[in-house]
């Protein structure tokens, strides 16, 4: 199995997604969106997805770096504005981050991580409360998959028109889309800290998970197809567990149940059912 199967008909998928945005953020009955802008290639799509839908007018981008943020992140951004001719600002995150980072020693990159990431979200929500914008989401399926993110942090959104996207597929929409290919091809990294990488941080390429996920979720092959596909047995077994402990990052926090009308158990009212006025 080669990750060429994972390829799609991208102007169908583009479609897709354009009526998506349209669609799901008027039935909420807003007509704009808001997204951190970070100069990488998941954040560049959806803010081209938000544009073709919605227009130039109705998207804003917030770019949100820290004082050891890569030049090249902010640059990159840069690239998409220009190209897009939408509104962007830009918000430096240091003084909220250096505030948290005085009580969490600096050798703990996780702990720093996770506040930086939340910081970001902090910023988005407010743009969304004082403009009545939708906070858009960038998280691909990969990342949500392995729980490769942040919760209430990056991972937090009213819409997410890639979440059921690889990362392979991500770099196929964008060359569909026309973005610039600097993005394309430059080191996925969420900018954390100097020199993070994604691929060092999960130990193994998209390429290779993607495929392995690939065959687990959309062929459904059991363990013992997938190795005989050559996929090392170790490799299998972390996948997996990543995928299955990281569940609770992918659902709304469990409610206790008492009554007969718990929400989200039994009370879930499609937002469809009834016009927004």
């Amino acid at each position: 199995m080669k990750v060429q199967e994972l390829h799609l008909d991208y102007a169908i998928v583009e479609d897709i997604l354009k009526a998506f945005l349209l669609n799901e953020i008027r039935k909420f009955g807003f007509n704009s969106i808001v997204l951190g802008l970070s100069g990488g290639i998941d954040s560049a799509v959806v803010c081209e997805l938000a544009v073709r839908a919605l227009g130039p007018d109705n998207v804003l981008a917030l770019k949100m770096p820290y004082a050891s943020s890569s030049p090249d992140s902010l640059e990159h951004a840069e690239l998409m504005i220009r190209k897009l001719g939408i509104r962007a600002e830009e918000v430096s995150i240091t003084p909220v981050v250096d505030a948290f980072f005085s009580t969490v020693p600096s050798g703990q990159l996780l702990r720093r991580g996770n506040i930086m990431a939340r910081t970001r979200m902090v910023f988005l929500y407010d743009v969304s409360a004082r403009d009545g914008r939708l906070v858009a989401g960038t998280s691909n399926k990969t990342e949500l998959l392995l729980g490769y993110g942040t919760m209430f942090g990056d991972m937090a959104s009213a819409v997410n028109p890639i979440g059921d996207l690889y990362k392979t597929q991500i770099r196929g929409l964008a060359r569909h889309l026309g973005i610039p290919e600097e993005l394309i091809v430059k080191v996925p990294s969420a900018d954390l800290w100097e020199g993070q990488s994604d691929e060092d941080d999960l130990g193994f390429s998209y390429e290779a998970v993607d495929l392995l996920l690939f065959m687990m979720l959309e062929k459904r092959m059991d363990k013992q197809a997938v190795l005989n596909e050559g996929i090392p047995e170790p490799f299998y077994d972390r996948v997996r567990k990543m995928v299955v402990r990281n569940q609770y990052k992918r659902m709304m926090p469990v409610i206790a149940k008492i009554s007969g009308r718990t929400p989200g158990i039994d009370f879930r009212y499609a937002r469809d059912w009834q016009e927004v006025k």
